[in-house]
């Protein structure tokens, strides 16, 4: 079925909430043609309703399923799929027409330690949601492997059990990933520890994974490879003007990706020239908000798309949204695809903004104000790149000394 611009009247037990329902998907940046199919599919599953002799309440996961396996037995190919139905199915459950779809509480040893060690996090901790959902597939993998007939037998657990566990994981991983499960696996022994669950604290038996990171200098981009980066976002768009104030602020002020999706609008302090960063750990600093990343800013924000969240930047794309850590990587790999380079991380562009600070005449501590780093080591590493400086530390060899 083409698209319609026209509102098609629904007929059946869905009919009252027509209107509403192409209200909804405005506000949630979709087009005027999509709206169209959108609600034309709304008339056909309210008439399939009503053939079924089915109130709009029992349209329930299970019933919704019976419409498509309809639909695909008539030959239609449109309208077919479990995705397709899910977002008439989320409008209605907002509206409390519909039921929600009944929650699975998986249960067994496994999934109770991991709930308990969820809640440590959270409120013990302070840990992030986002960060806790990173850790818990690790987390999740250890606890398996010690489930069996009696349980986890987390009483038993020894150094050398953990030790084993990292033997036989570890190799199957990256560095970067064998590094992340090593720092899951101390933070869950911890948790049991503190729990009760295991008697001695053994995440002292978790080794540490060799780091070659700063045997090598921190990789920034050449100024005419950011300035090819800036070039590439097409400012005539929404888009376009959103990709450049992004690539900015990581290359500029030097943010993590997470911390750029986190922004909001009430972040941007216009009178004072300031910008609150959420950083990691739940902390919040105050940067500089230079003029041309300011101005920036003003030029997406008249495009902005409208919408409800108070997040900085959107997806463009509907559902209209805030955007994630890694839709903001996905801004820096794509820019570096247009501008033909190979691509890189939103990582580089932090290196970048180090790097060039230290050119400028920064000091060490001053990068690491601006990087928002904890510990004066982590920004030492700048120094291996300060090439003028360490010139004149070096011994000359024995042979220049005849000269």
């Amino acid at each position: 079925m083409g698209g319609r611009l026209s509102v098609p009247v629904a007929s059946g037990p869905l009919a009252p909430y027509a209107s509403g329902y192409g209200a909804w998907l405005a506000a949630q940046g979709y087009s005027r043609w999509t709206i169209g199919n959108r609600l034309w599919q709304l008339e056909l599953l309210s008439r399939w309703l009503k053939d079924e002799g089915l109130a709009a309440g029992e349209l329930t996961g299970e019933s919704a399923e019976r419409f498509l396996l309809a639909r695909r037995a008539a030959g239609c190919l449109t309208w077919c799929s479990a995705r397709s139905v899910a977002v008439p199915l989320g409008f209605l459950r907002g509206l409390g027409v519909v039921p929600s779809p009944p929650v699975v509480v998986a249960d067994g040893p496994v999934e109770e330690v991991l709930d308990g060690y969820r809640r440590y996090m959270l409120s013990e901790r302070g840990v992030k949601e986002r960060t806790v959902a990173g850790y818990e597939p690790d987390a999740r993998v250890f606890l398996s492997q010690r489930e069996g007939l009696e349980g986890l037998g987390l009483e038993r657990l020894t150094a050398a059990d953990v030790s084993a566990f990292l033997a036989r994981e570890c190799p199957l991983r990256t560095v970067a990933g064998a590094r992340s499960l090593v720092v899951v696996l101390r933070s869950l022994l911890r948790y049991l520890h503190v729990a009760g669950l295991i008697e001695l604290p053994l995440e002292w038996a978790v080794p540490g994974v060799a780091d070659l990171r700063d045997r090598s200098l921190p990789r920034g981009l050449e100024p005419a490879v950011v300035r090819k980066l800036l070039a590439s976002c097409d400012r005539r768009r929404t888009v376009g003007r959103r990709d450049y104030a992004i690539l900015l602020l990581l290359a500029r002020l030097g943010l993590r990706a997470g911390e750029v999706a986190a922004i909001t609008l009430e972040d941007v302090d216009w009178r004072r020239g300031e910008l609150l960063i959420h950083g990691k750990g739940g902390r919040d600093d105050l940067l500089p908000l230079p003029c041309d990343l300011g101005e920036a800013l003003v030029s997406y924000l008249r495009r902005r798309p409208e919408s409800d969240s108070r997040t900085l930047f959107l997806k463009v794309l509907a559902p209209a949204g805030p955007m994630s850590g890694a839709a903001t990587r996905g801004v820096v790999h794509d820019a570096c695809v247009r501008a033909g380079i190979p691509p890189v991380g939103p990582h580089r562009l932090r290196h970048t903004a180090a790097t060039g600070m230290l050119r400028a005449g920064a000091s060490l501590a001053e990068i690491g104000q601006v990087l928002r780093h904890r510990e004066r080591k982590t920004t030492a590493i700048y120094a291996k790149v300060d090439r003028k400086a360490l010139r004149a530390l070096a011994r000359p060899w024995p042979e220049a000394s005849h000269d």
